[in-house]
């Protein structure tokens, strides 16, 4: 929504640029010390009169320099000295006809060391932000500020360069540095549009890749402060953290296919079954090294495709400083990570996914950012971007700020980062990281650390107005696109509408599913009777959203150990619960996500520093439960039973979940066409002869038996059997299996 190139839009700065003013050797002195905020009104050409025009340049390293003047021969252009101030080293000057000035002179100068350097002056070409964009900005309804602010190569006049803009209303003085200036704030001073604190400058000629910052003094306490980009698209691979200049992208995207057979509503009714992924450490090269985004397409899509998942969870790519976070304390909030290549690298990754058929989600993280001091901390020396008060802008846990989401050029921010995963790399939809952090005021807060909403109560409103607002305007914008919340409290309507007073997400990760299934799997079987309820109460809630039932990342750290090193029993044991544990799972009602490695029995607690076990893909049991999880992918994928009717109580029958002596559980799934029967054994006793309800007479045949020797197990259990017309627990008809231990029989009719 920016401004067109050659078209001056801001009338106030085009006046001030071309009428011929006084200026005060104060100013002079001022821009002399870097302290001036608005440059272009000294610096540049400025007419005299009708006829006449001067010249400054501020070049603190120059002991000499020249214009070349329009009116010499053009293979030859004639060379016209500048004066140098008699008092302020650096400061030159020219005036004359107006003919002989070029609209964008080009000057030549000469440092110490006798070297001659050549560049067009950036101040002939005014600030170029349109009032129009500058005015969404300040009212929060910007959703491309990325596209206004940040580093963008254009080309002006027929003159290439690139145009920096950021916002930093607390700076005195703001001045982009970098390698091609010796990082001297001196040099290249920007402009300020009026209150709006948004700082421009338009440098001609400047490469793609070149490293940049912006050097900013604080208006009240005249600290100086060297900052990258929030706004950078590209950032130096850690632990360097310059911002990179990165050209507009020239990627050809092949995903259209893709693209427009995303439904605004059937999400709800197709299978979702996403593979969380740590990029960093699913597979390494040989040398210990990170696979960049092109290799990782080549090796990481065709296994998802192969086992069949829908869709690829990354965490958080967004650029970070510390490994050890994950992602999760992201620094530049619309940059790809360098670690494994460029943001075109990035962008080809997920248009592989998508010809192959699968979709791409991002943990997104707009609860907190880390307090380095390069980054957005007291940006320009004021708490910006996170809250004054400790109480309301720090986490104490996580040693983190929290964004400010009342002010409304930070809800821009994050929701224009959104915007631009989404429009610019194709995301198809966002996990948005510790939701519950930021709805409460008091979230892991002692009782006399937070301060109150203006009701008196806990909840932060403004975060909750900055969640509606970013859904509606997500998912008006892009129908399709998946908009995920890890809330792990008891939040009403976090996945209804917020018509209807909810948050407006389209999905919510079932954080108490999760936990009681975790904790009565690592129980003793011989205890399990006593913890029935584990398994059966999560139905009382299981559509009061629309949930995704997790095992995450979350799940196999921090001393927690992988899922199967919880479950109890010898190695075959553990691996007969690991697939009793996903049958569960990927039957129970409620789209599905497993983190890596999990799914073929990693031992060890998972470490970002290295990469999966794979090598125990070379023993049966490893390989028996890749193959389940596969053909679990494929049934869930298949049959609409398990997929069609996730979110609806019609989906979804009890036959018997009162068995607790037995730890036995059996229930019904439908889908418009096709009905499937799940019966699931906890316990390590074969029953040869159970009986469950069923709805109707007749064979009924067995899809999948985790207990199969081609998972790992010993082939015990029933193939199928025929349902007596009998009437038991409500339902016309019986069933008579052979149920084998720490197992599940999945059974359809015919």
């Amino acid at each position: 929504m920016a401004g067109k190139d050659n078209q001056v839009t801001n009338p106030s700065m085009t006046t001030a640029l071309n009428n011929c003013t006084h200026v005060s050797e104060g100013d002079l002195r001022r821009l002399a010390a870097a302290r001036l905020h608005d440059p272009h009104r000294l610096l540049g050409r400025h007419a005299v009169d009708h006829k006449t025009v001067c010249f400054r340049t501020f070049l603190p390293r120059a002991s000499e320099a020249w214009m070349l003047c329009a009116d010499g021969m053009p293979e030859a252009p004639r060379r016209e000295e500048l004066s140098p101030h008699p008092d302020l080293p650096g400061l030159f000057t020219w005036s004359g006809s107006i003919t002989s000035c070029p609209l964008h002179p080009t000057i030549l100068w000469s440092d110490d060391s006798n070297r001659t350097l050549q560049f067009v002056d950036p101040y002939s070409f005014p600030p170029h932000i349109s009032s129009f964009d500058l005015h969404l900005f300040g009212e929060g309804r910007h959703w491309h500020a990325h596209r206004m602010l940040g580093a963008h190569p254009e080309t002006r006049e027929g003159v290439s360069g690139v145009r920096f803009a950021v916002w930093a209303p607390g700076a005195e003085r703001v001045s982009v540095v970098g390698d091609f200036n010796h990082w001297d704030g001196r040099t290249h001073p920007m402009s300020i549009h009026g209150s709006s604190g948004v700082w421009e400058l338009f440098i001609p000629a400047l490469p793609d890749g070149s490293l940049y910052k912006y050097e900013i003094r604080n208006r009240d306490s005249g600290s100086i402060f060297l900052k990258t980009d929030p706004y950078g698209a590209f950032f130096e691979l850690r632990p360097n953290t310059a911002s990179i200049v990165y050209g507009g992208s020239g990627y050809t995207w092949g995903d259209d296919t893709w693209l427009h057979r995303r439904d605004p509503y059937a999400w709800k009714q197709r299978p979702l079954s996403v593979y969380e992924v740590h990029l960093g450490s699913w597979q390494r090269s040989e040398d210990g090294g990170f696979l960049n985004y092109r290799e990782l397409a080549a090796r990481l899509i065709p296994y998802v495709r192969e086992q069949g998942f829908t869709h690829i969870e990354l965490l958080p790519v967004t650029e970070h400083p510390f490994d050890g976070s994950w992602g999760y304390q992201s620094t530049g909030f619309f940059a790809p990570t360098s670690r494994f290549g460029t943001p075109d690298d990035f962008r080809h990754f997920v248009d592989q996914a998508h010809q192959a058929g699968i979709g791409v989600l991002l943990d997104w993280v707009p609860g907190h950012f880390p307090k380095d001091a390069y980054a957005l901390a007291r940006f320009d020396g004021t708490a910006l971007y996170e809250h004054e008060d400790p109480r309301k802008g720090e986490h104490r846990d996580w040693g983190t700020l929290i964004f400010n989401y009342g002010r409304s050029e930070v809800r821009n921010f994050l929701i224009s980062s959104a915007v631009c995963w989404i429009e610019d790399f194709h995301i198809d939809g966002l996990r948005v990281d510790a939701v519950a952090s930021m709805l409460y005021l008091d979230y892991s807060r002692e009782p006399h650390d937070w301060i109150p909403n203006e009701y008196g109560g806990n909840e932060n409103l403004e975060a909750i107005v900055f969640l509606r607002e970013l859904n509606r305007i997500l998912q008006s914008n892009h129908p399709g696109v998946l908009m995920i919340a890890e809330e792990s409290t008891a939040w009403p309507g976090v996945s209804q509408p917020p018509e209807t007073g909810g948050l407006g997400f389209t999905m919510k990760w079932n954080m108490g599913w999760m936990h009681d299934t975790l904790d009565y799997f690592k129980k003793d079987p011989i205890y399990r009777a006593h913890q029935h309820n584990q398994l059966t109460f999560g139905m009382l809630y299981a559509y009061t959203e629309n949930f995704v039932l997790p095992f995450s990342h979350d799940e196999v750290v921090h001393g927690k150990g992988s899922l199967r090193s919880r479950m109890p029993g010898d190695e075959a044991q553990q691996h007969a619960h690991m697939r009793l544990l996903y049958a569960y799972q990927w039957t129970y009602p409620g789209k599905k996500l497993l983190f890596m490695g999990q799914e073929f029995g990693q031992g060890l607690e998972w470490n970002e520093a290295g990469q999966l076990d794979w090598y125990v893909l070379d023993y049966p049991l490893h390989q028996g439960l890749l193959s389940l999880v596969r053909d679990l992918n494929l049934l869930y994928r298949d049959d609409p039973a398990l997929h069609a009717a996730e979110f609806d109580s019609a989906g979804f029958a009890w036959l018997d979940c009162d068995d607790a002596s037995r730890s036995v559980l059996s229930y019904l799934r439908r889908g418009s066409d096709s009905e499937m029967v799940v019966v699931l054994n906890f316990t390590p006793v074969e029953y040869p002869e159970y009986e469950i309800p069923v709805p109707h007479g007749g064979h009924w045949r067995v899809r999948l038996n985790t207990d199969s020797e081609y998972y790992g197990g010993g082939s015990r259990g029933s193939l199928g059997a025929e349902a007596e017309m009998q009437p038991h627990r409500g339902f016309p008809a019986k069933l008579r299996l052979s149920l084998p231990p720490l197992a599940a029989l999945i059974l359809t009719p015919g």
